[in-house]
């Protein structure tokens, strides 16, 4: 690991030194407005067209907080079965279950709509960095950040009044630009397959970040407009044969969140105050997660998505977090900001340079004073709770002026926020009100008794006497309720009785002076000082590096490719022959237990055909349910996971040893056809029906 790690530094360096060290590795998550042509064109000797990129970019969809792409022109959607998963248990029942079943429907009669799901495709971007910077110019950091929302919200609106998009001003390099993205939205999603999770995510988590997999990890959505399925004029057809090693490939999905920007003090926060509370915080959560699931198979059933997604999430914080302690890398990293600092000062704003070095440092102490109480002061585990506390604002700010209002309640966000609240997706009180009673109790535990908060909530009460009352005597689960609450307004809100909306109202208060305060005295800085230093970083590189990831629509691109390995080297790609090596080598059991049908049709199967594969191409968390494309466009694979290796990213892209991983065609096709009699689905996808 210290080597791969010495590595990463060196090319974190390398980006920092200069635009020619791009050409080094396949590294970056770009905007399409910015591909690094010139690099593609000198390293592969391909420059997709702007068609070629237009055709990708609205083949490519965000689903919910993933990723997905059109693989049909009636609308047929695929993605993950982890990214799918929480929907299709919402969708199953106790006689229904979906998740441990799977699911076809071998009708358009027969899709199910999934209540809580909502796509985007981004339509268009527009660069607005002048208008919004300069609202803020000459304004001290507070009214800067104030300008700069209320700004914000005027594009947007403008946006969505003149188009009826779902319009989003995005910042990317730390501020240093701001564009318009116009997306159209869809909410009428429905299941078309899934296959059970054994063979989805076959190997559980002890094989989750890890390589060679074989993993089925695909799901299928259709999208419906006015009742019938839309045309996707684009979309991507798939190859069965895949990609061969050391094919160009492209991935085109929705990262989520990366620092490579960040300033050494910035890493110094994440290292020391960020990671050790939130790995403790999630470390609670599954154990009371567990708690709960142990109750019955119901209960386990009931929690299988959310389990997962705590594990997932541990799992990668804790490779992130090796990352910032080792100790090598940290000194790279703190050399490479020390030359960052030095070759501005010989720039054409070193005063002002410096400046933003120092404000970060300063807001990110402020950051640190208060960041455990960021995440304890709150009922960890409630949607519910979550839900009133939207309610009793979004009563109060849909009065006000859209530019005057918090972020979140602009006019370009209602219809969003209202698919939210009135989501007819299944709740659990008694699961709930199990999470809030440990969270409740931890929150006593890290803030002390007298915290305000807690002192607040409990009252002199049991952590359990609270979260039964609150969530036990709650009309929120009831959607009807919900609606009546937001169309009767603010008088509807300050007249309920409801336990959860009283409390929502009692604690509002104290939650935005608490959030007024993180404004004022630590995001308002970061964004003036990233401003500036991205400012730096364009008079030094122009436009030759890439922005973090930030959950926008990204490009990354990189080369089918095996890696060193235990002093072996990983093949670039796996078979059904190893899907049921590995399976008989755990005994078919626990989380590498087949599903019954694979071992009823193993002799209907090629076993040959590939099962995953890994690519150089920079990915991470978000960029689940990617497709992965060749220089034709044809869809070669389906972005699952990423190696343990590459769990660093977030900080550092690694060459030599971190991969993407992705579910092959073949095994999708092969699958669909033998396993499931799902045929039709196949000559879908294949453009044969």
């Amino acid at each position: 690991m210290k080597r791969t790690l010495l590595i990463a530094l060196c090319l974190v360096t390398l980006v920092l030194l200069g635009p020619a060290t791009s050409l080094r590795a396949d590294e970056g998550m770009w905007t399409y407005d910015n591909l690094p042509l010139d690099q593609l064109r000198e390293r592969y000797g391909f420059v997709p067209t702007p068609e070629w990129l237009d055709h990708l970019r609205l083949s490519s969809v965000r689903v919910g907080g993933s990723s997905g792409s059109f693989v049909s022109s009636d609308g047929l959607l695929m993605t993950n079965m982890h990214v799918a998963l929480g929907y299709v248990q919402s969708l199953s029942g106790p006689d229904a279950d979906y998740v441990t079943n799977g699911f076809y429907a071998p009708t358009r009669q027969a899709e199910l709509t999934a209540p809580n799901l909502e796509v985007t495709v981004l339509i268009s971007m527009e660069q607005v960095t002048g208008r919004v910077q300069v609202a803020a110019q000459g304004l001290l950091e507070a009214d800067a950040l104030r300008a700069r929302q209320a700004e914000i919200a005027s594009i947007e609106k403008e946006s969505l009044d003149a188009t009826g998009l779902l319009s989003s001003v995005v910042s990317l390099y730390n501020g240093g630009e701001y564009w318009l993205y116009r997306q159209r939205r869809y909410t009428d999603v429905r299941l078309v397959f899934a296959p059970e999770n054994q063979a989805a995510f076959f190997g559980g988590d002890t094989d989750n970040f890890t390589y060679p997999r074989y993993c089925l990890d695909v799901a299928f959505f259709r999208i419906y407009d006015d009742g019938a399925p839309i045309e996707t004029p684009n979309y991507l057809t798939i190859k069965p044969e895949g990609p061969d090693p050391g094919d160009l490939v492209f991935v085109s999905g929705h990262p989520g969140s990366t620092d490579r920007l960040f300033t050494y003090d910035q890493l110094e926060y994440q290292r020391d105050v960020r990671y050790p509370v939130y790995l403790d915080y999630f470390e609670t959560y599954r154990g009371l997660v567990r708690e709960y699931a142990a109750g019955g198979d119901e209960r386990a059933r009931r929690v299988q998505r959310q389990l997962l997604g705590i594990e997932n999430t541990l799992k990668a914080m804790s490779g992130e977090y090796r990352g910032l302690t080792d100790v090598e890398l940290m000194r790279r990293l703190e050399e490479a900001d020390a030359d960052f600092r030095d070759r501005i000062a010989g720039s054409r704003r070193p005063d002002d340079y410096t400046a933003a070095f120092e404000a970060i440092a300063r807001a990110t102490g402020h950051a640190a004073d208060s960041f455990a109480q960021r995440v304890y002061r709150g009922f960890v585990g409630s949607g519910l709770t979550t839900t009133a506390g939207i309610i009793v604002r979004y009563v109060t700010e849909v009065e006000k002026p859209d530019a005057d209002r918090l972020p979140g309640y602009h006019d370009s966000e209602l219809e969003g926020l209202r698919f939210q609240i009135l989501s007819s997706a299944p709740v659990y009180p008694d699961l709930e009100a199990h999470v809030v009673t440990g969270f409740l109790e931890k929150s006593r535990e890290v803030l002390g008794a007298n915290d305000p908060w807690v002192a607040s909530v409990l009252d002199g009460e049991t952590p359990a006497a609270v979260a039964s009352r609150l969530l036990e005597q709650t009309r929120l689960t009831d959607v009807e309720f919900r609606r009546s609450l937001i169309e009767g307004g603010r008088s509807a809100v300050a007249s309920s009785d409801d336990p959860l909306i009283v409390a929502a109202r009692e604690l509002d208060p104290q939650r935005r002076r608490d959030q007024q305060w993180y404004r004022d005295e630590v995001e308002s800085v970061l964004t003036d000082a990233g401003e500036t230093l991205a400012t730096a970083r364009f008079d030094l590189f122009g436009r030759t590096i890439y922005p973090d990831a930030t959950g926008t629509l990204r490009i990354s691109f990189g080369t089918v490719s095996g890696y060193p390995m235990n002093g072996a080297r990983a093949p670039h790609e796996t078979t059904l022959y190893g899907l049921f090596d590995r399976a008989i080598g755990f005994g078919n059991a626990g989380d590498h237990a087949l599903p019954q049908r694979y071992w009823d049709r193993r002799d209907d199967l090629d076993l040959s055909t590939p099962a995953n594969f890994v690519t150089t191409a920079d990915i991470i968390g978000g960029n689940s349910g990617s497709p992965v494309v060749n220089g034709d466009g044809a869809l070669v694979g389906l972005i699952f996971d990423g190696n343990i290796e590459s769990l660093v990213g977030r900080y550092a892209y690694e060459a030599e040893r971190a991969r993407s991983v992705a579910v092959h065609p073949g095994y999708i096709l092969e699958a669909l056809d033998v396993l499931y009699d799902a045929g039709p689905l196949a000559e879908e996808l294949t453009g044969n029906r």
